[in-house]
C-alpha cells in the first residue's frame, strides 16, 4: 500500500480457510496494513492465531501479520467485511456456500482461490438453492497466488507469490468490479475472460494428480523429495505433456483459448523452457516444496473430482476424447476407493449437462443476477 492511501477506502478481508493458503493470506493482509477476519470451519488451527492476535510469516514475505477475528463462527465474522477470500480445497465450496448463505449482504465479492474447475459456477448455485438473495459477486482466481505452507502453530511460510493471476467473476462484466476491490492488495491479480476461462486454465488439474500417482512408491516409502522438481521425471512429464493437450483440446471445443502448461509457467513464475520438465524444475518458486507424505491428499482428493473430472465431462459433452485424463480418474478412483464419476463435478451435478454451448456461456458472461 503506498504511505498515502486512505486507511477508510482500504477493502476489508475475511479470509475462510486456515490450511495452507488462508494462514499465509491472512497473515500477508495483516502485514500489509489491512483489517482481515479469518474463519475456520474447526478450533485448532485459529486457536494459536487467536491468542497471538496474528500470524507469523517466513519466506518470501517475512513479518508478523495482525488478525482483527479469528473465529468458527460465520455469522462473526463475514458482517463487515467487504471481500470474502474462500481458501479452502474445493471439495469444501458447497459447505462453505452453505455457511455463507444466511450471512452475505448487498455489495460484498466473494473470491474462489482458486475456484478449480467450475467453483463459481458451483457457489453461484449452491447460494441460490439456499435461498440467498443478497446481491453479492461472485469471481474466482485460476490459481492459488501463494505457494505456501503451514510451518507451525500460526505460522506459515511463503515460498514464492505468482506474479499474475485471471480472475473472473459470473457476469464477466463485473471483473473491473472484483479488480478494482482486490488490487489495492494484491496487484498481481488481473483480468480474466470469463469463469470457462478460468476453469478450464486450471494448471493444477495437470501437475497435481498424474504427478502423484506416478510418483506413489516415492511417497508412501516417506521419502523426501521436491514434487515439481525431482517427481518430474522425464516419463513423468510425457503424460503431464499429453494431459495438457486434452485439457487444451477440450477448451479448444467449446471455442475457448487456454495457455499450455508451458507458457503459464512464464505468465506465472517467469520461468521457461524448452519442455514442460525443463520449465517446472527451472521455477525457482517450486525449489524446497517436498512431496505430500501420504497418497491420500488434495493432489488427489481434491484435484481429481474437482478438475479432472469437471474437464473431462465437458469433453464428453462436447464430444472430445480425454482418454489419458479418464485413466487418471480411474486409477485414482481405484487408489483411493471412491468413484470420483460419481461424487466429482460432472456437467450433471453442476446442472449444465442439458445446456448448449450458447447457453453454457450466457451463464459464465451474463444475464444471471
Amino acid at each position: 500500500m503506498a504511505s498515502g492511501d486512505d486507511p477508510s477506502e482500504r477493502p476489508r478481508f475475511c479470509v475462510m480457510g486456515a490450511g495452507n493458503g488462508g494462514l499465509a493470506m491472512a497473515g500477508h493482509l495483516g502485514l500489509m496494513g489491512f483489517e482481515v477476519n479469518l474463519y475456520n470451519r474447526s478450533e485448532g488451527r485459529i486457536r494459536p492465531v487467536r491468542m497471538r492476535g496474528g500470524v507469523e510469516l517466513h519466506g518470501q514475505v517475512t513479518g508478523f501479520g495482525r488478525v482483527a477475528l479469528a473465529t468458527t463462527d460465520a455469522a462473526e465474522a463475514l458482517p463487515a467485511c467487504d471481500v470474502i477470500m474462500v481458501v479452502v480445497p474445493a471439495t469444501g465450496h458447497r459447505d462453505i456456500a452453505r455457511t455463507c448463505a444466511p450471512h452475505l449482504a448487498d455489495g460484498q465479492i466473494v473470491v474462489l482461490n482458486p475456484g478449480r474447475t467450475f467453483g463459481a459456477i458451483e457457489f453461484h448455485q449452491v447460494l441460490q438453492s439456499c435461498g440467498c438473495r443478497a446481491k453479492v459477486i461472485i469471481a474466482e482466481a485460476q490459481t492459488f497466488i501463494y505457494a505456501s505452507r503451514v510451518i507451525g502453530p500460526g505460522e506459515a511460510r511463503i515460498f514464492r507469490i505468482k506474479n499474475a493471476i485471471p480472475v473472473a467473476s459470473i457476469r464477466a462484466h463485473l471483473i473491473p468490479d472484483v479488480l478494482q476491490r482486490l488490487r489495492p492488495a494484491f496487484p498481481q491479480f488481473v483480468p480474466g475472460t470469463d469463469v470457462l476461462n478460468t476453469s478450464l486454465d486450471n494448471i493444477g488439474a495437470v501437475f497435481h494428480p498424474a504427478q502423484a500417482i506416478l510418483n506413489t512408491g516415492w511417497i508412501e516409502d516417506g521419502s523426501d523429495f521436491e514434487f515439481y522438481r525431482q517427481g518430474v521425471s522425464p516419463s513423468v512429464a510425457s503424460v503431464l505433456e499429453v494431459l495438457d493437450k486434452e485439457r487444451v483440446g477440450v477448451a479448444e471445443a467449446l471455442g475457448i483459448s487456454v495457455m499450455t502448461a508451458r507458457n503459464w509457467l512464464y505468465f506465472a513464475y517467469g520461468v521457461h523452457g524448452s519442455d514442460l520438465r525443463e520449465a517446472m524444475t527451472a521455477n525457482p518458486g517450486y525449489s524446497g516444496l517436498l512431496a505430500p507424505k501420504a497418497i491420500r491428499h488434495r493432489y488427489i482428493t481434491e484435484d481429481v473430482p474437482m478438475s479432472l473430472v469437471p474437464i473431462a465431462s465437458l469433453g464428453r459433452k462436447f464430444g472430445q476424447p480425454t482418454p489419458t485424463m479418464d485413466s487418471i480418474i480411474h486409477l485414482a478412483s481405484t487408489m483411493m476407493g471412491e468413484d470420483y464419476w460419481e461424487t466429482g463435478r460432472t456437467v450433471e451435478r453442476l446442472g449444465i449437462a442439458d445446456m448448449s454451448l450458447r447457453e453454457l456461456r450466457a451463464v459464465a458472461v451474463g444475464g444471471e443476477s
